[in-house]
């Protein structure tokens, strides 16, 4: 994992392989470049050109684009990187902090096999820093565990310098250490979510979560497949019946001395979706390692809970199964008894995630949470609805749905709020069980939350994230935002159980 430090140093002086700064376009909409605060040495190094210098060599200062350039006199780094911001704030205003987070995983990731690199991007509070020291860091990951490695192998950028840090500072120094826990536990998840499914079993992510538990203080329970079986966990079985590896469920718990509240995440963790019966088509199993990110993200975020010491109970249950065609596969026609009592009739064996996190969300409410939050890739049709970069939140309490989409926006997830129309719930009716697990095409993201929303104990809120769209980028890296797993929803959740330990929530 790349380090991280704050330093009281000058840009100039300060000894890295690089430095980065910023440039921004006029914030009148003019012509040219202007240099962002935190340039300003450099720039006088540059006799004041260095705008200039930037638009000879065909910069821009668009969001994310990045210009390198060889140091001139006067600056201790052998290399300037230049880094667009988009266009310049009002007077007296700030960059947004997303942007300032995307310009440096952007440059981040342009310095791959770096030793060091300062980072002199506009800081005007220990939030800004916060959100350059993440950008940095998650720009930096990479995944290279099945890769010949040599000796002269490059790596990710390994070590950030934050220019204008304030290391005595108490906030600033809270604000790198949340930084740093946060891109920890992303790249946590981005690891679990890249490994392939031979290697990560439901067995495989039980004894990871186990041994994280065990590292990070928490109390860890497996469910394997007997006890499943014994607890009647029909979902969970029933999609796992066609594997030769078996089904888990894990409860993973967080618990402070002064918590008032508890908040419970369930994860979708299909270790690998091959359909079932229902086999998916050529071309769309390729990426199914992905299927369990939800329940990597819900991991993920239990233990920054930890590690942060937040004031809040944060219980994660992580639905693990591996959904496969075979002589004992669930067919379409089964009707499965769930951990609830209730009946399902299963219409499409690649509507599979539905049916683990109904018997997950069931079990949560056992405990009788003060909300519930579920996460999973669940839906093409959600991606068809919000692209490869929203993800779509569901709700059976408008207020706290409106309430997850304002904390997934200020920590810089793209989110939408969608609704759950009842009239869609009549297209689930079954003839032969309670439900089926198909509706209506039309609509099958909302339809999907409208089953979950069965499963849910009376009088919980409860809300479902479904991230089938930015789970796993199958386009090229952005900002801060890898190839392949990205860790969507993770600093979400991490900021929701902050906002529920404050009681802002409800």
């Amino acid at each position: 994992m790349t380090a991280l430090t704050l330093s009281t140093a000058g840009a100039a002086t300060l000894r890295a392989d690089a430095l980065v700064v910023g440039v921004a376009k006029p914030a009148d909409g003019g012509k040219g470049l202007v240099a962002a605060p935190g340039a300003e040495a450099v720039d006088a190094a540059f006799d004041g050109k260095l705008a200039t210098v930037l638009e000879t060599l065909g910069a821009s200062g668009a969001e994310g684009e990045v210009v390198k350039l060889p140091s001139p006199d006067g600056v201790k780094a052998p290399l300037v990187v230049a880094v667009g911001l988009g266009q310049a704030p009002e007077k007296d205003a700030a960059f947004p902090r997303e942007t300032l987070r995307r310009a440096a995983g952007a440059a981040a990731r342009a310095l791959h096999g770096t030793k060091k690199a300062a980072f002199g991007l506009p800081v005007d509070s220990a939030e800004d820093a916060q959100a350059v020291a993440e950008g940095a860091l998650l720009g930096a990951y990479a995944f290279t565990a099945y890769q010949d490695r040599g000796k002269d192998a490059k790596g990710p950028l390994a070590e950030v310098a934050l220019l204008g840090g304030k290391p005595r500072d108490k906030a600033y120094k809270a604000a790198a250490e949340r930084a740093l826990v946060l891109a920890e536990e992303v790249n946590r998840a981005r690891d679990l979510i890249n490994t392939p499914p031979n290697d990560l079993t439901p067995e495989a992510f039980a004894a990871v979560a186990t041994a994280a538990g065990k590292e990070n203080g928490l109390k860890v329970q497996v469910l394997d497949e007997k006890a499943l079986a014994k607890g009647g966990y029909g979902g969970i079985l029933g999609v796992g019946a066609g594997s030769q590896n078996p089904p888990r469920l894990v409860r993973i718990a967080y618990t402070h001395p002064e918590a008032q509240r508890t908040l419970a995440l369930v994860g979708k963790g299909i270790t690998y979706d091959s359909g079932g019966i229902s086999l998916k088509p050529a071309g769309h199993n390729e990426t199914m390692k992905c299927d369990m990110s939800g329940a990597a993200a819900v991991f993920a975020a239990v233990v920054a809970a930890a590690r942060l010491g937040l004031p809040v109970n944060v219980t994660g249950w992580l639905a693990l199964a591996e959904n496969m065609p075979s002589g004992s596969a669930t067919r379409p026609g089964d009707v499965l008894r769930m951990y609830s009592g209730k009946t399902v009739e299963v219409l499409n064996t690649d509507a599979e995630g539905r049916l683990v996190l109904a018997d997950a969300i069931t079990r949560a409410s056992e405990e009788n949470p003060d909300a519930i939050v579920d996460v999973a890739t669940l839906t093409g049709a959600m991606m068809v609805a919000l692209g490869s970069r929203t993800f779509g939140i569901m709700a059976n309490d408008d207020a706290y749905r409106t309430a997850i989409h304002e904390v997934a926006e200020e920590v810089g997830e793209q989110s939408w709020p969608m609704p759950l129309p009842s009239d869609l719930r009549k297209g689930m009716d079954s003839p032969t069980a309670d439900i089926a697990n198909m509706g209506e095409r039309m609509g099958g993201g909302l339809v999907a939350g409208l089953f979950l929303k069965e499963f849910v104990g009376e009088g919980i809120t409860w809300a479902h994230l479904d991230i089938a769209g930015p789970a796993f980028n199958e386009g090229g890296p952005f900002g801060y935002t890898p190839k392949g797993g990205t860790g969507s929803s993770v600093r979400t959740l991490v900021r929701l159980a902050e906002r529920t330990a404050a009681g802002d929530l409800g």
